[in-house]
């Protein structure tokens, strides 16, 4: 299951990464009166969680800086309900997809059935210790088919990061730290120049680099150590194997059905990038 919970994730996730990639959402945020994206993007993707602060957000994300969520929670919930931003959010990833993938594919019975297929999984996981998986799992699972895929391939995401979030915690990898570990990964160099944290201060990614050399995760030109790649290596093994149960609720019929009733949508999506 762990090598189907991989192959799931990429088969999934550009579903998921047209909230982020696309206009609809961003523009159906835009109307409601955010005034950025990241206004948005908080505001949406917190809003499961209720209106908690800020630190909560924080914890709950991982990735972010210290004070990054703190610049848009609250303030982005004081005029915007929690439950408009998220059905914002939603709006706007369906008619992305609808948009990507065409009228005969969206409406398509393969869709629809792997729309069914991949509810089955995202309703079928323990949600201990799987905060924003939870929050995903107290919202209306929607009926439309493209909505619903879309909705069930973020509660599957949110289930994989909250996973991903207990295997950087017990490797002890703070989240700007697995930025730069991800940065290595996919070759990028320096680092520091990953658009996930190059907007940091340059003093508080000198701290961090130096706090990888130091542990023995970087070289001194700032690249992998074996130890630091057999740790990265090591996070994303964990990550797969956590995020292997809610498969477990499909037959392996069902499973072989639903990767090859996702591939062509997938494909469609990976060609366009989403957007």
């Amino acid at each position: 299951m762990t090598h189907s919970a991989r192959h799931m994730f990429e088969l999934l996730e550009p579903i998921c990464l047209v909230t982020f990639f696309a206009d609809e959402c961003n523009e159906e945020l835009a109307a409601l009166g955010h005034r950025t994206y990241w206004d948005g993007y908080f505001a949406s993707r917190a809003a499961p969680l209720g209106r908690v602060p800020a630190q909560v957000v924080h914890a709950a994300f991982y990735s972010f800086a210290d004070g990054e969520a703190a610049r848009h929670i609250p303030s982005a919930w004081e005029e915007i309900p929690p439950e408009a931003s998220v059905a914002a959010r939603e709006r706007g990833s369906a008619a992305s997809l609808r948009r990507i993938l065409g009228a005969e594919l969206a409406g398509s019975p393969g869709l629809a059935r792997a729309a069914d297929l991949t509810t089955k999984a995202a309703t079928s996981a323990p949600m201990e210790g799987r905060v924003m998986y939870a929050g995903m799992r107290t919202l209306t699972v929607p009926g439309d088919p493209v909505t619903r895929l879309w909705h069930s391939a973020t509660m599957l995401r949110e289930h994989r990061g909250d996973g991903h979030v207990a295997a950087l915690v017990g490797a002890r990898i703070g989240g700007t730290e697995a930025h730069i570990l991800s940065a290595l990964d996919m070759g990028i160099h320096p680092p520091e120049s990953f658009g996930r944290v190059q907007h940091l201060p340059k003093e508080r990614l000198a701290t961090v680099m130096d706090g990888l050399r130091e542990r023995g995760l970087v070289d001194t030109d700032g690249r992998f150590t074996d130890a630091g790649r057999e740790t990265k290596q090591r996070i994303e093994a964990l990550t797969d194997e956590l995020a292997a149960p809610p498969y477990e609720a499909l037959s392996p019929a069902e499973l072989d059905e639903l990767v090859a009733e996702l591939e062509p949508i997938t494909a469609t999506l990976v060609a366009a990038g989403s957007q």
